[in-house]
């Protein structure tokens, strides 16, 4: 029988299988996607309200993982890598993330993570690194992104995002909520990112 997590794990598998790109044909073939589940208590976040609109805003093509996130949240144990001490309850209020598969995640993988991460309107995700390499896409436009010592820029859905080790990057986002699709690969899968930026970094 089909579960909610099947069905979520099926859907991110799909939809990564739209994006014609080399990096994500490359990350998708390098997976094994025959993985165990984990049994895991569902947490739900202040975030999730953002999802009604994360569905209005979703391309077609990533409708379908964007509606089954939508309907079935209360489902689904969503995570956050920081707390209210390191970057304010604002941000903890309008943050969150589920890992699809990993090293915690609804299914058991210790190669590769993969997961979909919210940000609310008017958020900064200050500038950060990790050691593991990070492919993002995401999956509602208008967020601008930073790499390194760069402006931030607008990226629009389905723009393809390459991280490399330990290169800072930081988000941005407008008058509409993010939902962005993330891989993590070569690196410690569950490791708390650097914190280098603020919360208030670029805001005039």
């Amino acid at each position: 029988m089909t579960t909610i997590f099947d069905e979520l794990l099926e859907r991110f598998h799909a939809t990564l299988a739209t994006f014609d790109d080399a990096l994500v044909r490359d990350a998708v073939a390098r997976i094994f996607w025959a993985m165990p589940a984990r049994r895991l208590e569902p947490r739900p976040l202040a975030c999730l309200r953002q999802l009604d609109r994360i569905v209005e805003l979703a391309p077609a093509n990533t409708q379908p993982l964007a509606r089954l996130l939508a309907e079935r949240r209360g489902d689904l144990c969503w995570g956050q890598t920081y707390s209210e001490a390191d970057l304010g309850q604002t941000f903890i209020d309008n943050y969150g993330w589920l890992e699809v598969f990993g090293m915690r995640g609804h299914f058991v993988n210790d190669e590769v993570a993969a997961g979909l991460l919210i940000l609310g309107p008017e958020i900064v995700y200050p500038d950060h690194h990790h050691v593991a390499e990070e492919i993002y896409i995401p999956l509602t436009g208008g967020t601008e992104w930073r790499m390194g010592e760069g402006d931030f820029r607008r990226r629009e859905a389905g723009e393809v995002i390459h991280h490399a080790s330990d290169v800072s990057h930081a988000m941005r986002t407008g008058k509409e909520p993010l939902l962005a699709l993330y891989i993590w690969r070569g690196g410690p899968l569950a490791a708390k990112s650097t914190i280098s930026g603020s919360v208030s970094q670029g805001r005039n």
